[in-house]
């Protein structure tokens, strides 16, 4: 019984020396990776490179292989850090979703694996908007002291969610009915009616409630979309501006905004949307 209790007070002892040793494997692991992040957000090049294996390999599920640091390199300089780009882009990790494993051979350490999700920004113009998301997962090896990646795999890239952060101001059903109406645009024509608190706006695929942030301005929750109204001098409501913050279909672009005009057809009178 002795025995036991001494067998399994070492197996603990182990296990919990294993546990602070992979904590302390995770913290460098991600001290590595926030230095190799800081260098990509801002183009330094020069750390970017002590970072990375001679023989590393990168693949994107969207942009293909690359394989050697030289190339990588070369692809950092003609693409994302080219000079006299006009934009520039800005990665950021999804919280709670990075994971870091540690690789050990005979409980010794020679590399790890960090994987998550990360979101990417676009800055163009003064204007930045959350523009992708991806998953990542990448093989790091402690090669003389140092963490440097040898594998990296991108992929699952899409969209990211929008995140509203506009707030709502508080109008009476009355004051929307101002807004009720047909709007006439360059290839389509749109309806609104009023509820109460927010307007709704009718396509020809589903409706989007439009919520207003001041007078005259309204926007979507689910897209960074807002909706300028427009006024005679008389104060009646003539058209509305619709403006995506970064794409909007066909629409044109203005100052690297994206926005598309509409009008209440001239000589036409406003009708309600069908069942007020």
């Amino acid at each position: 019984m002795k025995s036991t209790i001494l067998t399994l007070n070492a197996l603990l002892f182990c296990l919990l020396a294993r546990a602070q040793s992979d904590a302390e494997v995770t913290k460098a692991v991600l001290a590595a990776d926030s230095l190799f992040w800081q260098s990509y957000n801002t183009c330094n090049l020069s750390g970017i490179r002590p970072m990375l294996t001679d023989d590393v390999e990168f693949y994107h599920d969207k942009g293909g292989p690359t394989f050697g640091a030289d190339a990588m390199m070369k692809s950092f300089t003609n693409g994302l850090c080219k000079p006299g780009n006009d934009f520039s882009l800005r990665r950021e990790a999804v919280p709670g979703t990075v994971m870091v494993f540690p690789l050990r051979k005979n409980d010794s350490l020679y590399g790890a694996i960090i994987s998550g999700s990360h979101y990417f920004y676009i800055l163009k113009n003064t204007h930045e908007y959350r523009d992708g998301l991806a998953k990542f997962t990448h093989l790091l090896l402690l090669q003389e002291g140092r963490w440097k990646m040898a594998r990296i795999l991108s992929f699952d890239h899409g969209p990211a969610p929008y995140e509203n952060t506009r707030k709502t101001l508080e109008m009476k059903k009355e004051t929307l009915q101002a807004f009720s109406g047909k709007y006439k645009g360059p290839e389509n024509a749109l309806t609104i009616s009023a509820e109460n608190g927010w307007l709704v706006l009718h396509t020809a695929r589903e409706p989007m409630s439009l919520f207003p942030e001041r007078q005259d301005v309204f926007f979507a929750k689910e897209r960074d979309l807002t909706f300028k109204f427009t006024r005679d001098t008389q104060g009646k409501v003539t058209g509305m501006v619709a403006c995506a913050h970064h794409g909007m279909g066909d629409a044109y672009n203005i100052n690297g905004y994206t926005q598309m005009q509409y009008r209440v057809p001239h000589g036409e009178k406003w009708e309600s949307h069908p069942g007020e």
